[in-house]
């Protein structure tokens, strides 16, 4: 059984601040407890290294959408079901707010266990709030990444396609026991633009900004 977790915060930056620093998928660590590495393997594929209800996974996520200042969505695409998306909505020039969706399935009676006493609830709620001590404190994001990306779902992908789509909604496992494909998508079909080297016209645009076409470090 799919477990959903939907939380906000609002954050004293403007919506720009707030959505260039979640496009550093590699500061994930800073300020996410549990989460040991993101290692971003393309413009699109990130590695993560986490601790989820005490169990060690890692695992390959690829990026669905990214839109910026309004929403980044991913899911897992290497046979562990959990999904995301993150979106930025502005409350004035200098106030943002954050929503964060994730849906995961637990696996084992350890993450069974700690799904029953909300541990990963309780753990995406102490993330924002580190997210809005870091960001604040800073006063600015570290890097960004302003280009945009739209893709279609593949029944290979594990995760919630509704977290990705409509922020957790209705969520329904794509290619789980249901068994029932996504329109369009060919049997083991994984989400395009996946493989370590982007091909050409995968649905990536470099965006508003000519000058600021790869994440970095400023």
């Amino acid at each position: 059984m799919t477990t959903t977790v939907d939380k906000s915060i609002e954050v004293s930056v403007p919506v720009r601040t707030a959505y260039n620093q979640w496009t550093q998928f590699e500061e994930f660590p800073k300020f996410m407890g549990g989460v040991e590495e993101v290692r971003q393997i393309d413009d699109r594929t990130l590695h993560w290294a986490a601790e989820i209800a005490g169990v060690r996974r890692e695992w390959d996520a690829t990026i669905l959408e990214q839109v910026p200042d309004r929403r980044i969505a991913w899911i897992a695409i290497d046979g562990k079901t959990n999904a995301g998306a993150v979106e930025f909505e502005p409350l004035d020039p200098d106030r943002t707010l954050v929503r964060l969706h994730l849906a995961y399935e637990p696996e084992g009676f350890v993450e069974h266990a700690g799904n029953k006493l909300n541990i990963v609830n309780r753990q995406v709620e102490s993330d924002l709030k580190r997210f809005k001590d870091f960001i604040e404190n800073l006063g600015g994001e570290t890097g960004a990444w302003r280009g945009t990306i739209r893709d279609d779902f593949g029944v290979g992908a594990q995760g919630a396609e509704d977290v990705a789509t409509t922020g957790g909604v209705g969520t329904q496992l794509a290619g789980s026991s249901s068994g029932q494909p996504m329109p369009g998508a060919s049997p083991g079909q994984y989400p395009p633009g996946t493989a370590s080297s982007r091909p050409p016209n995968c649905g990536a645009d470099l965006g508003e900004d000519p000058d600021d076409i790869t994440r970095h470090s400023l």
